[in-house]
């Protein structure tokens, strides 16, 4: 039958396929001898052949041991072929070829179970980086900041549109001028992040400017970040005068109102004929009135003008003990309870500390609700000295408003303290917060100040 012909060899194909390599590459090696054995065999049982026979078996086995040879060389050199095949296309990039015979405990299909594997898997990184480098090129482009990279002969490489814009010019111009022409090589010889105002032929203004060096192909490459700050200082700026502008209208409407109220009431009282007995109480209680609301805005603007006008701090060596000791002295209302430490000398103004602890103390007692329910005590904490001023009273409902200039929950309150500490603190170098206390009610003011001269 037709069918069974054409069925043999593919049978055949299978069972030979279903071989490993090894059982397969020492069959064809034992086939190889096959012929030179049944000569030598036939030479022995038949001793009395003459030359010539022995002459034509051996003419006849040559070439069929020559096949069987060429045919086992094949065998051997074909599959190393096809892994040659495969390591190239992984080195050229190609990782969508696979090989076939992958299969476990053949050595053959031991190698290129794991070929195919290693390209799959370097597809897979592949793709991964892909992705990520299109993610950075995304976020890149899309940033304001602008990004320069450098190689070792500080020629440009890679600039973002950002920087387009910063220079005024197309990254197809950049890419290939050298630091002078690009007029940056100034900025690559700072070292640390800095605010410079500079001029840039697309925008000028004030800049943050970092700088960073990595390798690219074992090759030393520099980073150079521009920021500009113009906006953003622009904007908080903004923000801050229409805060303030808000918080002084509200206060001057809170004086002029009844002033313009009381004065409107007095002139009724005084147009009045015949005028009522009691109008001289009525006159004297109005502008009393009208006094204490002048008063009160005088004190606000007073405030308003310390602010403002800060000095710088006229620094000297101070010891921190003593200052709380003489600063919690002076406040009368309760007996302010101050803790035992080591003593700590720093460099600092005093007068303006003073003022800062007055003011952080003041509020301390106003919400105190113990005789001793006022501490203050110090610390030094590697090169800093800490300064905590802890209360009892019912702790800070909310901070998102505490060192808004003039905001006040205290009637009478000027709303400077606060913020005058906390400038206080930083124009020393420090900072000071505000926090609730933990298992306990009330809140703690920390001032923390550098130990060391500045």
């Amino acid at each position: 039958m037709p069918l069974a012909k054409t069925s043999t060899p593919h049978r055949q194909q299978r069972y030979f396929e279903s071989w490993t390599y090894d059982a397969y590459i020492l069959a064809s090696a034992l086939l190889v001898a096959l012929p030179a054995v049944a000569l030598f065999a036939i030479v022995l049982i038949w001793r009395d052949l003459a030359w010539d026979v022995i002459a034509a078996l051996a003419a006849l086995a040559a070439p069929v041991t020559l096949g069987l040879a060429m045919r086992l060389r094949n065998r051997v050199i074909y599959p190393l072929y096809t892994l040659s095949n495969l390591l190239e296309a992984l080195r050229e990039g190609d990782f969508s070829l696979r090989g076939s015979r992958a299969r476990r405990g053949d050595p053959f299909g031991e190698v290129v179970w794991e070929v195919n594997t290693l390209s799959q898997t370097l597809r897979d990184q592949r793709h991964r980086v892909e992705e990520t480098s299109a993610l950075l090129g995304k976020v890149i482009g899309a940033t304001d900041i602008a990004i320069f990279t450098f190689d070792d002969a500080l020629r440009l490489r890679l600039v973002n549109p950002a920087g387009e814009r910063l220079l005024a010019r197309p990254a197809a111009q950049l890419i290939g001028c050298d630091v002078d022409e690009l007029g940056v090589a100034d900025l690559l010889a700072l070292n640390d992040a800095q605010i410079h105002k500079l001029e840039f032929p697309g925008s000028s203004g004030r800049f943050e400017v970092r700088r960073a060096r990595f390798r690219e192909g074992g090759r030393p490459h520099e980073l150079l970040v521009v920021a500009d700050l113009s906006r953003a200082l622009r904007e908080e700026e903004r923000a801050a005068w229409q805060r303030l502008l808000r918080v002084l209208g509200h206060e001057l409407n809170n004086s002029l109102a009844p002033i313009r109220s009381m004065t409107g009431t007095l002139a009724g009282l005084l147009s009045k004929q015949p005028q009522p007995t009691d109008w001289r109480e009525d006159l004297s209680s109005g502008l009393a009135v009208i006094g204490a609301r002048a008063e009160a805005l005088t004190r606000f603007m007073a405030g308003y003008t310390a602010l403002a006008r800060l000095p710088p701090p006229r620094k000297r060596n101070i010891e921190v003990g003593d200052l709380v000791q003489r600063v919690t002295r002076l406040e009368q209302r309760v007996a302010v309870v101050v803790g035992s430490a080591a003593p700590v000398q720093i460099h600092a103004d005093p007068d303006q500390l003073e003022q800062a602890l007055i003011n952080l103390i003041k509020n301390a007692t106003d919400v105190a609700q113990k005789p001793d329910g006022v501490r203050a005590s110090w610390r030094r904490d590697g090169d800093t000295v800490h300064v905590e001023i802890v209360d009892d009273g019912p702790g800070l409902g909310g901070t998102e408003n505490l060192f808004v200039p003039f905001y006040t929950t205290k009637p009478g309150g000027s709303g400077i303290g606060l913020v005058l500490a906390r400038q206080i603190a930083e124009s020393h170098g420090g900072a000071l917060t505000l926090e609730n206390r933990v298992g306990a009610k009330g809140c703690i003011a920390r001032l923390c100040l550098p130990i060391g001269a500045g």
